[in-house]
């Protein structure tokens, strides 16, 4: 007997209402790529030409009073071996970091894990920022990691895979990339594939509060996990239903709204 596929779920809104529609205790792993507050205006290409919006908190202050209670939202829905990755940068890495603290526990911090990307501009002034943090923290003490494996780079080990550093060498999508959508600030699906695999188990649930063009979700659903994703772009989501039917088609009727 054939087991059934991944199933998915879609909700438009702010993910701050809706998180209150996801059963306590649910969600295996819970990856967010929130904004950065980068203080610009972040606009779409192709079919997501009209997707404009201000990346925009103003002080560090207002940032974290946006973040804090989605992150408790967040933690009431995952299981007790559940946890979290947040997705940030160097504007917002110290003030996300100091509030998973706060909302999961200084001890539930398990890894700062870097991915470095290799794209982006330099400048005269400082050292070319090539990187983003991923911020790694657990619900409880016991929580289901599986070591990713890369290949080695050592002469010694050639041809053969090893555990994976803290630190991820993976390209960032270029404008030629197959999988663009052109919804700004895309990640690439390598990325999300190896960190859900890693770090949620099997068949459970990946949550992403902040789904975009739905890369999470796809890397889910394709890995044998079942996926929720919320957004306030219709753009976003169009585009995310699109990649998931691809994937599991209509098969997100068994996770209810979508």
């Amino acid at each position: 007997m054939s087991s059934p596929e991944p199933r998915w779920r879609l909700e438009l809104g702010d993910c701050l209402s809706l998180l209150s529609g996801v059963e306590p205790g649910s969600v295996g792993l819970a990856y967010l790529d929130p904004p950065f507050n980068t203080g610009k205006t972040r606009r779409g290409r192709g079919e997501h030409a009209a997707t404009v919006y201000a990346d925009s908190f103003g002080g560090g202050t207002d940032y974290r009073e946006f973040l804090r209670p989605r992150l408790a939202e967040i933690r009431r829905t995952l299981a007790e071996d559940g946890a979290i990755l947040a997705h940030v940068d160097w504007r917002s890495s110290h003030h996300v970091r100091l509030l998973l603290d706060e909302v999961f526990g200084v001890e539930r911090f398990i890894n700062h894990i870097v991915w470095s990307y290799g794209l982006g501009g330099s400048s005269p002034r400082s050292f070319a920022r090539k990187h983003d943090d991923i911020l790694y923290y657990s619900k409880g003490s016991h929580y289901y990691f599986q070591p990713p494996m890369v290949p080695a780079t050592s002469q010694r080990l050639a041809g053969r895979l090893k555990k994976s550093t803290d630190v991820l060498q993976i390209p960032a999508l270029n404008n030629m990339a197959l999988e663009r959508t052109g919804y700004p600030t895309q990640k690439p699906l390598a990325l999300l594939s190896l960190l859900i695999e890693a770090c949620a188990a099997p068949g459970a649930t990946v949550l992403d509060p902040f789904c975009g063009s739905g890369t999470t979700l796809v890397a889910a659903v394709a890995s044998g996990r079942e996926a929720i994703g919320f957004d306030v772009s219709s753009a976003a989501l169009s585009t995310a239903r699109k990649r998931l039917h691809a994937v599991v088609p209509a098969n997100h009727l068994a996770l209810g709204r979508a």
